[in-house]
């Protein structure tokens, strides 16, 4: 996908794994969009390790990452519309599924999906794990990207390590025929000899880089590509 394409409507935020900082990163660009004047929808389909808030009738189990990004986005929409699938088990969706018993419904969650896409300007749907994450038989992270038809964006750590996880997780979403928009080089870190020989990789490797954020200052997305892609395709309110 070009990275200018006028008709960008939202995005699908994924990793190389878990940890990296999809949440962060997300947060991040919701809330930067939101002072910007752009009407943010924001998505969380299936969330593990959730919580019990609230008392007797009102308990619930719910998804910290889609509290912080629901904040994040100053959104309306309720918790349930945001993260439709949610399990108390920290595993991935189909293996909680099964050890909790409950059933999976894809309808749910693309319905969940359509309203929020509608009704906003710009819609971030943030994953879980990596892309190969079964989130039910025979289904996994991919093939939930591919069904939203959105393009996605690889949040990748800087660290030692990333250059196999990074590259392995490209070339999947590759060969799944999945649009990537490019990556995010998460805690980057320019006193560490790794990060920057990293990041020299990927730029020697034409791997499109949409920001750098760094760990030890106040993260801003300002002049980075990402931000002004998506500025050019969502007129500001």
């Amino acid at each position: 996908m070009n990275i200018t394409d006028k008709s960008l409507k939202g995005l699908f935020v994924t990793a190389t794994g878990t940890g990296i900082g999809k949440t962060f990163f997300s947060c991040l660009l919701a809330s930067t969009l939101k002072n910007l004047g752009i009407e943010v929808g924001v998505m969380k389909p299936f969330a593990s390790g959730g919580i019990y808030k609230g008392v007797d009738k009102t308990r619930r189990l719910v998804s910290e990452d889609a509290l912080k990004l629901k904040k994040a986005a100053g959104s309306l929409d309720s918790l349930s519309l945001i993260n439709p699938i949610c399990f108390k088990a920290p595993l991935c969706p189909y293996s909680a599924s099964i050890l909790e018993g409950k059933r999976i419904s894809l309808n749910k969650v693309f319905n969940s999906y359509q309203t929020i896409l509608k009704s906003h300007g710009f819609t971030i749907v943030e994953g879980i794990g990596g892309v190969r994450v079964p989130l039910a038989k025979n289904f996994e992270l991919a093939d939930l990207i591919l069904k939203m038809n959105l393009p996605a964006l690889v949040v990748v750590s800087s660290k030692l390590g990333t250059l196999n996880h990074t590259l392995l997780t490209l070339d999947y979403l590759k060969r799944k025929k999945i649009r990537v928009l490019g990556i995010v080089l998460n805690f980057f870190n320019k006193r560490e000899l790794v990060d920057r020989q990293n990041l020299n990789f990927f730029i020697k490797a034409k791997v499109p880089i949409l920001a750098t954020l760094p760990r030890t200052h106040p993260p801003s997305l300002d002049n980075s590509k990402l931000l002004t892609t998506i500025l050019s395709s969502c007129p500001i309110s």
